[in-house]
């Protein structure tokens, strides 16, 4: 991967957004969600949940792949990988472009997740425990590997680019972005779907259950009172093209992208580090040629956790020294969608810049004081703004850091 500098190469327009979510399916019926600060988060119904003391959600209700897939059969994949590619085919079609073009040109598909096909491993391991290693079905074995994630995408729109998934937990659809960005960008590619997926399952729960990071209610990022995450699932997608080609096709522009930046520091398993996040926000930034009193608007990562929370936005605080801009955080309405949580909030980016808004904090009550008294989470619902220059946040265990940067554009 290139050090993700914008100032180099072909300039690269996102011109598609796919969303398979709990606010909805399809990026009109998301973003008018998030716009009204509307909550995605119910009761568990993907796995029985009678033995957890918390039991809520962001579940993706009435999927039906077989609604969504055209060119592949839903049978082939898992859930994670199903939700990847009809979010990519929404994503595409969104883009106002014929997918025999697509499928013509260099088009890599490059996604993240945490989970893999984490469905599939749970019934392999069920099998397992009940009929041993015979007792494996081989097709289920078959559809296990995380890699097929990305691969779905490829198969459902007929690519011929490079097919790479990316497992840096709940960083890793910005660093999908971010690689995407670099193909399209050198030319190694002619267009990337770009973002990421997972599924809702017991395992993830039960592991944040353990940690003791799962919320009461819903999650409250920024509130004084946050008590922690809600684990969700769903798919985002986003087509990356050249500026050129858009233009020429007479392509809607919903955002230019600038750059990216990436840090590791592996200092803990599970605790950010404020250090490698600002550092990470300055390597955005200098690749992307903007200073931080260029930002307007900062998605955060934004789990929820007094941890996460005071972290981020200490980290926010040292880049930002003249203050931070506005900044929320959309897993207030979403729940923490794992892998694709930087998907959702690069996709977010872009409809806040090409709409004209700026994403809630729809769960806030009282801001944390402890987090600054300028802090302006944009609490309740969407304001309407013009930002020119947007952030976006992906952190992870492990200390795996990516930061997207997004512009706005117009001809």
């Amino acid at each position: 991967m290139s050090d993700g500098t914008a100032g180099t190469g072909r300039r690269v327009v996102v011109t598609g957004l796919g969303a398979v979510s709990g606010l909805g399916l399809g990026v009109r019926a998301f973003t008018a969600a998030i716009r009204a600060g509307r909550s995605g988060i119910g009761p568990i119904e993907q796995f029985d949940a009678s033995g957890f003391e918390r039991s809520l959600a962001g579940e993706v209700r009435g999927f039906h792949p077989e609604m969504h897939l055209r060119g592949t059969d839903p049978a082939r994949w898992g859930r994670s990988g199903q939700f990847a590619a009809a979010a990519a085919r929404m994503a595409v079609v969104d883009a106002g472009i014929d997918p025999r073009e697509l499928s013509a040109l260099r088009t890599a598909s490059c996604f993240g997740t945490t989970n893999g096909e984490s469905q599939v491993l749970e019934r392999l391991t069920a099998q397992w425990v009940e009929g041993g290693l015979p007792g494996l079905d081989p097709v289920l074995a078959g559809q296990a590997d995380a890699g097929r994630i990305a691969a779905a995408v490829s198969a459902e729109l007929d690519l011929s680019g490079e097919s790479l998934t990316f497992g840096t937990a709940c960083a890793a659809s910005n660093y999908a972005i971010g690689y995407g960005f670099d193909l399209v960008r050198t030319g190694e590619a002619d267009a990337a779907l770009c973002g990421g997926a997972d599924a809702s399952n017991r395992a993830t729960h039960a592991g944040f259950h353990r940690l003791g990071a799962l919320a009461a209610d819903v999650p409250r990022p920024f509130d004084e009172r946050r008590d922690g995450i809600v684990t969700s699932e769903g798919g985002a997608a986003l087509l990356l093209e050249p500026l050129d080609a858009a233009l020429a096709r007479g392509a809607r522009v919903y955002a230019e992208v600038l750059g990216h930046g990436m840090t590791c520091d592996a200092r803990h398993m599970t605790n950010p580090d404020a250090a490698s996040i600002a550092e990470c926000i300055r390597r955005a930034h200098r690749n992307a040629g903007v200073k931080p009193g260029d930002v307007d608007y900062i998605c955060a990562h934004g789990t929820g956790t007094r941890a996460n929370d005071s972290t981020e936005t200490a980290a926010v605080r040292e880049v930002f020294t003249d203050g931070p801009p506005p900044i929320s955080s959309i897993k207030s309405m979403l729940g923490h969608t794992m892998g694709a949580a930087a998907g959702f909030g690069a996709l977010v980016c872009c409809a806040a810049l090409f709409e004209g808004f700026l994403p809630p904090s729809a769960t806030v009550r009282r801001v944390d004081p402890a987090l600054g008294p300028d802090l302006d989470c944009v609490p309740g619902q969407a304001r309407a703004a013009r930002p020119r220059v947007v952030q976006n946040h992906g952190f992870a265990f492990g200390g795996n850091n990516a930061v997207t940067l997004f512009g706005g554009f117009s001809r």
